[in-house]
């Protein structure tokens, strides 16, 4: 019989995931906040559980994917949550971005219940969760990785397992560096192309056939040059984990002046309202016209 999963989490990322998950024909069962995210789940397959703990009790393997630690720890630890319901032996996969030191706390509160967590945040958007295609960091034991790989190709296809609990996260943070770095580069670049009269569309162009190609410049570059901002990578979210990014470095003492820089411009772009639009509005930040 096919390895019976949980998933809590049914948002932009979440959503593609279940579904490919359904399409390996593994058995599912999801909770949500939103009715109108679990309805067409259920339609193709998906059963509903009635809480978080109601899933971790149908389930050998839960997975999470929700927005921040506090809401990990709410699902996870929180009343009614996976904790109340998993029973020993069983994994949990928490796919969402989270500091790593709350990675590690919720990791070790559930082993006291002889439940198993690893960290597995992913990287690649939407567009490859639905193509299964995406990359993810796992931090936690070989074994429970090695019992996961098979359930994660449903979806990913690139699992690397980084190292022990939390380090998936420490490299989700890395990867978020070059990422939102990137990002502001692509604005940046953009912006002077424009000022100087010189079309947009065609600079980029060029920088795509040469070192500053970038998957970042190829997504977000056309949304800046349209001022197209609506949101599919929501700037909170950047804007969250680049704030984990700068802890970690004030925690080990170094300096990340490139990503303090970032997140200065995306402090802005929140206090403007852009929370909930994309995060190529951070090129709006820096056209002051």
């Amino acid at each position: 019989m096919a390895t019976r999963i949980g998933f809590i989490g049914l948002g932009t990322m979440g959503t593609p995931m279940v579904r490919n998950l359904l399409k390996r024909d593994y058995p599912v069962t999801v909770w949500g906040r939103r009715p109108e995210a679990i309805a067409p789940l259920a339609a193709v397959g998906a059963a509903v559980g009635a809480s978080p703990g109601d899933v971790a009790a149908q389930s050998e393997i839960v997975m999470t994917m929700v927005t921040d630690t506090k809401a990990v720890e709410e699902v996870v630890l929180g009343e009614h949550g996976i904790a109340s319901g998993a029973r020993p032996g069983s994994l949990v996969v928490d796919h969402s971005t989270i500091a790593p030191d709350g990675a590690r706390r919720i990791a070790s509160a559930l082993q006291t219940r002889r439940v198993e967590m690893v960290d597995a945040p992913v990287s690649g958007g939407s567009i490859a969760a639905a193509a299964g295609t995406l990359a993810i960091m796992v931090g936690g034991s070989k074994p429970a990785v090695d019992t996961l790989r098979p359930v994660l190709s449903s979806y990913a296809a690139h699992v690397v397992h980084v190292g022990a609990s939390g380090a998936g996260q420490v490299a989700k943070a890395c990867n978020q560096i070059c990422t939102i770095v990137n990002q502001l580069g692509a604005a940046e670049a953009m912006l002077l192309a424009e000022r100087a009269g010189v079309d947009p569309r065609a600079v980029k162009d060029a920088l795509m056939g040469g070192f500053a190609a970038s998957r970042m410049l190829d997504l977000q570059a056309p949304k800046m040059i349209a001022r197209d901002f609506d949101g599919k990578i929501e700037s909170r979210l950047h804007h969250k984990d680049i704030h984990i990014v700068l802890d970690l470095a004030r925690a080990f003492g170094i300096e990340l002046p490139a990503s303090a820089a970032a997140a200065e411009v995306l402090d802005r772009l929140q206090q403007r309202g852009g929370a909930r639009f994309d995060s190529a509005a951070v090129y709006e930040v820096l056209d002051r016209r």
